[in-house]
């Protein structure tokens, strides 16, 4: 990519801060047990942030690539194959290992035979198979790190990390997923744009080398 992608600040920032965070919940999540870490961050926060986190979740959903697409093709439409594999990476990384590697993972509700220690918010549908990874998470970082790369302001990093993580903090907070499978969602980002920074290198190689030609 232009300027290598991989010299990127911003970029390099956003992967250290996903890894980080990644794997600092997966650690975690066996220091603590995977349930403990979960009840402990699934405190009620009170009304303000039950709407809140019910609302917000909704910026970790597959629509929201939608717009991410409508940004693409009015500014970048010569990084489209980056956006398409990042889609395409991120959704298999999460659907086959949902249902193929790990099918017989629970959610929090299913798992914890106490379900009175688990704050629940009003009007959510709650969920509880199919844990890990989380989806949403997945989305959301992947979005962060796509900002990161194609973003020079620096300013993108603090405010799409906050973006990013309060998605996959409303996923432990709504009670859908562990912090575990929060963490594996933030590791499917990293690896899905550093295939979608492969895959997009690789074309604009293809079409610097047919321009040559010409």
């Amino acid at each position: 990519m232009e300027n290598g992608a991989f010299a990127n600040r911003n970029f390099i920032a956003g992967l250290i801060l996903t890894i980080f965070t990644g794997f600092y919940l997966a650690i975690d999540s066996i220091i603590l047990g995977k349930e403990d870490f979960f009840l402990l961050l699934n405190t009620d926060l009170g009304s303000t942030a039950d709407l809140f986190f019910r609302y917000w979740t909704n910026l970790g959903d597959g629509i929201v690539w939608v717009a991410v697409a409508v940004y693409f093709y009015f500014y970048q439409k010569n990084k489209f194959p980056l956006l398409l594999t990042s889609i395409i990476i991120s959704t298999l990384i999460t659907q086959l290992t949902k249902n193929f590697l790990y099918p017989d993972i629970t959610r929090p509700t299913a798992s914890i035979a106490d379900i009175s220690k688990i704050h629940t918010v009003p009007g959510v549908e709650l969920l509880t198979s199919y844990s890990f990874p989380s989806g949403h998470t997945a989305t959301a970082f992947t979005i962060f790190l796509i900002a990161c790369l194609l973003i020079k302001k620096i300013s993108v990093v603090p405010l799409g990390f906050l973006y990013a993580v309060l998605v996959g903090y409303s996923r432990i907070y709504l009670a859908q997923h562990f912090p575990l499978d929060v963490g594996g969602g933030m590791l499917t980002a990293v690896i899905t744009i550093l295939v979608a920074v492969f895959i997009q290198n690789i074309w604009e190689a293809r079409i610097e080398k047919q321009e040559l030609k010409k």
